[in-house]
């Protein structure tokens, strides 16, 4: 579904991809797993047009997407959450959803995808009215997935999901994540917490400092001694 060949990416003089190739399969969850600063978040934002690649190709169903502009990849299906949720604070949890299906104009279908995001976050459902920036942080996660979705993505991109969340609630959105999944979304997971990132996923890729280092099932990298070592803790 995706194929990424030797992307390189810049932030001005600092070379944040260094020739990134890696594959996402239709109907998989893939994880992308790294210290911070390793180019994870650089990454997806390549896909998404956020950050233009300066070489290397981006190729999604067969198309080539390195040089299209944000709107018009998330018209061919790809949608991100972004780290740190990023949702319009000063909207209602309702205007936030509607955002997110800003490219449709399929009237009974975003209806569809509304009730889906409902079924799977019934407390947005419950607080439709409520200003977006009152929410807590998983919330605030919660509606940040939900408006991704309303664009009914086929490639769902995930930053660091987990990120800033209590045990529980992380356990929530995870469950959440396989769900999406069995819909029938794929997904391209970037999480610092790894070990939950490989127990969801099919397929990992280790990055370092703009690298793609390893890539294997990601239950050969749970019981990759080096994996294990420098990002389960063990």
């Amino acid at each position: 579904m995706l194929r990424l060949q030797e992307v390189h990416a810049h932030y001005g003089a600092i070379h944040a991809l260094r020739g990134v190739s890696l594959e996402v399969e239709e109907g998989q969850i893939v994880t992308l797993i790294g210290a911070n600063g390793a180019g994870k978040s650089s990454t997806l934002m390549a896909i998404s047009g956020i950050i233009r690649p300066t070489a290397g190709r981006i190729i999604f169903e067969g198309e080539d997407l390195t040089h299209l502009p944000s709107h018009a990849i998330v018209r061919r299906g790809i949608s991100q959450v972004p780290e740190g949720r990023r949702i319009f604070p000063k909207l209602t949890i309702m205007e936030n959803l509607e955002m997110g299906a800003y490219t449709r104009a399929d009237t009974a279908q975003i209806r569809q995808d509304l009730d889906r995001v409902f079924l799977l976050f019934p407390l947005l459902k419950d607080r439709q009215s409520q200003l977006s920036g009152t929410l807590s942080g998983g919330e605030q996660q919660m509606l940040a997935i939900g408006r991704a979705l309303m664009a009914r993505p086929r490639l769902l991109l995930l930053d660091e999901p987990s990120l800033g969340l209590a045990p529980k609630l992380v356990e929530t959105i995870f469950e959440v994540i396989r769900e999406i999944n069995a819909q029938g979304t794929t997904i391209m997971l970037v999480e610092q917490n790894a070990h939950m990132a490989l127990r969801v996923a099919a397929r990992g890729y280790v990055m370092e400092v703009g690298l793609i280092v390893l890539t294997d099932e990601a239950e050969n990298l749970m019981a990759n001694e080096k994996v294990r070592s420098a990002y389960l803790g063990e």
